[in-house]
């Protein structure tokens, strides 16, 4: 196979490509796995809530790892040096989780009771619901180290973790299908309604947080950024 270059060709066979492709899809396995890592301490909690406390504060769980056309993207977008040692030490949201809950205060219980679990490195945290983006978005993100022991031995694996409450999640959704619709090139009209609606979501998510703590007292208190 040939390959344009400035001033002659670079020519790759195809015991190379799939030398390259193996290797692409053992890197991103590890992501695959540090994922599957926290799901299962999700999960685990989301069970032991259920029968213990009789309670459920994880509405839902999603999760993805980033394809690797989307990440070539994303490295051309940066413009990381495009070697897989560049890219583990730049790019930390690779693996990514997201939990879904009923009211902002299990957001931060839940980002407590995973953070606080010994084999659990917290790298950084972005509170937009502390402070919420100019747009309106509102989620709380957290970049978590987490180990992963394959055959080989012992690798941290990152992978960014976002809590958000139904409300939360139902805007973001809208304005991801907007974004989309309009190729990136919104109308300032149906941003400033995108806005309102922000606004209006936290609104739901206060009084809807109220009628839960007359129900059932109040919930441990906020995070604080690390």
């Amino acid at each position: 196979m040939a390959i344009p270059a400035e001033d002659a060709s670079l020519t790759i066979s195809p015991s190379q490509l799939r030398a390259l492709r193996d290797e692409t899809e053992r890197f991103l396995r590890e992501y695959r796995f540090g994922m599957q890592e926290i799901e299962t301490k999700l999960g685990i909690l989301r069970e032991e809530f259920e029968h213990t406390h009789s309670y459920n504060p994880i509405e839902h769980v999603s999760s993805r790892v980033k394809s690797p056309d989307s990440l070539v993207e994303k490295v051309a977008r940066k413009g990381i040096e495009p070697d897989f040692e560049s890219i583990r030490a730049t790019i930390t949201d690779i693996a990514g989780v997201r939990v879904t809950c009923s009211f902002v205060s299990d957001v931060y219980r839940l980002f407590d009771l995973l953070s606080r679990q010994d084999d659990i490195t917290v790298r950084r945290v972005k509170d937009y619901i502390a402070e919420p983006k100019p747009n309106g978005y509102q989620s709380l993100h957290a970049i978590v180290e987490v180990p992963v022991f394959l055959s080989t031995g012992r690798v941290e694996v990152p992978v960014e973790v976002q809590f958000r409450t139904i409300a939360m999640d139902f805007w973001a959704s809208l304005e991801h299908k907007i974004y989309y619709k309009y190729d990136s090139q919104v109308p300032d009209r149906l941003l400033a309604e995108l806005k309102d609606a922000a606004v209006s979501a936290a609104e739901l998510d206060q009084r809807m947080e109220r009628l839960h703590r007359e129900l059932h007292g109040p919930r441990p208190g906020r995070v604080v950024a690390v």
